[in-house]
């Protein structure tokens, strides 16, 4: 038996001679020519066939092809034409979209820069200056004003002794002389104390935080010196260093033009065995500055005790007369007309400071703004000024009022209070004629008379407050009479003021010294007019700096001076001090005001609760529910 062949013959080997199925010589060349005819033959019939047929008869070389055309990738097979394209596709995507991001996010980023500031904002980094400027005593090296140096070192001696008193060494001189005034310095510590426990955010934004801090503890590590503070009753207050009489022909702080640094006069102490006002307004200025400085315990409740001392002192029924009746080194100058408004504005910041509820008992006693005509709407008493303080302390009360809510038994006062508040708004703005103003636009808060600004300053700082206020309470305005008046329309009345001052006014030129391109430049000023070249200046040799027409040769950054006339008229004149002279209670209300209305850096608005921390709660706390009843 044989296999079958399928290609055509057997199996069985053939070829050997003799054996079995084995041919001739002959067979064989005839058998291989039939083989080549049939395989010329086939090949002509595959040359017909297409190249599928082809592929079944010669799979193996068309599968050599297929290869060329795909790859195998495991799971896969895909074109190379595809792979390659794709391949192609990813390296574009890497080198325009991924190797970008990857650049981009290994460089070294910058935060962006942020907004300029505000001309606010610059003219109250320059306007605190003024207050380095004005310091008494050994200066610290921080102190950044270069023309100045050590002074009054021993200012108080001629008490030190006799009167069983201290050094009164520190503190600030009052303006362009050399006389250190306790009862406009102690309104300008509590003037900045007060912006500073409204606005503390916006100071830390512009990075002046810690220098008005350092500027008011100046100030009230000196007034603490004015009176015993450790004691808890006192019978005199030191009311002033320096000064002078007038007409008189003797050395002082008015008959010579000396530098602080090179003062050689007598400089007597003024002792007031009385002075509601004095000790109103130092108990006031105390009071506000321990809010300010309560992250300073064992210093806050020092400047609070002081409060309390002076204000004891004060409120003595035997110490009733005005701390500058008789007195001829201050009457002439910061005569004080009364003394109740003292007493609302030092009880306000009492309460607030200890929480003691006599204080906020005394500022809502009907016989305090019975006294101090706080409700017979007199147009001068609408100004604020270092002498009347009855506008910022019903402020200070209506605050009480819209933040708290204390009702009963404060309630009826504190919205009398509220509505004078208001009344003292309108009063400001030009549509109700209260005041006259300027044709260039200044309002006329001292009814005319020289030294405007310091009044505008301050008018602009209550009107902001009161808008903040407002804002934060959700409240759109107010009411004059029958006419409804936005809270914006105030504010435009602040803004309006204090552009007025640093240069939108008929002479274009800014009232604060260093800010804008036009400034006053003959400041009537001891310190910034004689120049510090190594030479002492005796007492009548300074004068001939006085008459110098040359622009000072010091410049005392910051310093907003008293002011145009009610005429627009400014007189850049170094002997006319009703133009040119700046004050330190003037310059307060100008770093209160400017800071108000600030927004580089920090969010509008006040800060509603700080002042309120040493504050009690109001009404009593509820009880506890009773036990459950067990049978």
């Amino acid at each position: 038996m044989h296999a079958r062949n399928h290609w055509g013959g057997s199996f069985e080997i053939n070829g050997e001679p003799g054996g079995v199925g084995s041919t001739t010589v002959d067979d064989d060349d005839r058998r291989s020519r039939d083989w080549d005819r049939a395989s010329l033959a086939h090949q002509r019939q595959f040359e017909h066939l297409d190249e599928t047929q082809q592929s079944w008869l010669l799979g193996h070389t068309v599968d050599e092809r297929k290869k060329k055309k795909y790859v195998d990738l495991g799971c896969v097979v895909c074109s190379r034409k595809a792979l390659k394209w794709t391949f192609y596709g990813f390296a574009a995507a890497f080198f325009l979209i991924a190797l970008p991001v990857i650049i981009a996010k290994s460089i070294p980023r910058h935060k962006p820069k942020p907004p300029p500031p505000d001309n606010y904002t610059v003219a109250l980094h320059k306007a605190l200056l003024f207050f380095n400027a004005q310091k008494s005593g050994k200066l610290p090296k921080s102190n950044g004003i270069s023309w100045r140096g050590n002074s009054g070192l021993q200012d108080g001696s001629d008490v030190l002794n006799s009167d069983g008193g201290v050094l009164l060494v520190g503190g600030y001189y009052d303006a362009g002389d050399n006389t250190k005034f306790h009862f406009p310095m102690s309104f300008a510590m509590t003037m900045l104390s007060w912006s500073v426990i409204e606005y503390s955010h916006k100071y830390q934004a512009i990075g002046e935080y810690n220098h008005v801090r350092e500027i008011i503890r100046w100030g009230t590590d000196y007034l603490l010196l004015t009176f015993n503070s450790s004691a808890t009753k006192i019978d005199k207050i030191y009311s002033q260093v320096g000064g002078s009489r007038n007409g008189s022909t003797t050395p002082d702080d008015h008959t010579c033009w000396e530098r602080p640094e090179d003062m050689d006069y007598t400089r007597p102490t003024q002792v007031a065995n009385s002075g509601p006002d004095l000790a109103g307004e130092m108990a006031a200025a105390l009071a506000a500055a321990s809010i300010v400085f309560r992250d300073d315990a064992a210093y806050s409740k020092k400047l609070a005790k002081g409060a309390q001392t002076v204000f004891t002192f004060a409120r003595d029924g035997g110490r009733r007369t005005p701390y500058s009746r008789g007195n001829s080194f201050i009457d002439p100058y910061y005569n004080s007309t009364g003394y109740y408004d003292e007493y609302m504005w030092g009880a306000a910041w009492l309460y607030y400071a200890t929480g003691n509820s006599s204080y906020i008992s005394l500022a809502t006693n009907p016989g305090i703004p019975k006294n101090a005509k706080a409700f017979y709407m007199v147009p001068e008493l609408s100004a604020l000024s270092w002498d009347n303080k009855l506008p910022a302390a019903m402020l200070l009360l209506t605050r009480f009022r819209v933040f708290l809510n204390p009702g009963y038994p404060y309630e009826d006062m504190l919205r009398m209070y509220h509505n004078v508040t208001g009344l003292t708004m309108c009063s400001y703005l030009q549509q109700f004629h209260v005041f006259n103003w300027t044709k260039g636009g200044m309002i006329e808060l001292n009814l005319g008379k020289p030294q405007p600004l310091q009044y505008v300053a301050n008018a602009a700082f209550l009107a902001s407050l009161y808008v903040d206020y407002m804002n934060a309470t959700g409240v759109p305005g107010w009411s004059c009479g029958p006419t409804f008046i936005s809270s914006n329309t105030l504010r435009q009345f602040a803004i309006s003021q204090m552009d007025y001052i640093l240069g939108n006014n008929p002479a274009k030129m800014s009232y604060v010294v260093g800010y804008g391109s036009k400034y006053p430049k003959n400041v009537h000023h001891r310190a910034s007019s004689i120049p510090r070249d190594g030479k002492k200046y005796g007492c009548q040799d300074g004068f001939k700096w006085l008459d110098n027409r040359g622009a000072n040769p010091n410049m005392i950054t910051g310093a907003m001076v008293a002011g145009p006339d009610k005429f627009d008229q400014f007189k850049d004149v170094r002997r006319n001090y009703s133009y040119t002279e700046p004050t330190l209670a003037g310059n307060a209300g100008l770093v209160a005001a400017l800071v108000s209305l600030t927004t580089s850096g920090g969010s509008e608005g006040v800060d509603k609760n700080t002042i309120f921390a040493a504050v009690p709660p109001l009404y009593p706390v509820s009880s506890p529910p009773p036990p459950q009843w067990k049978p």
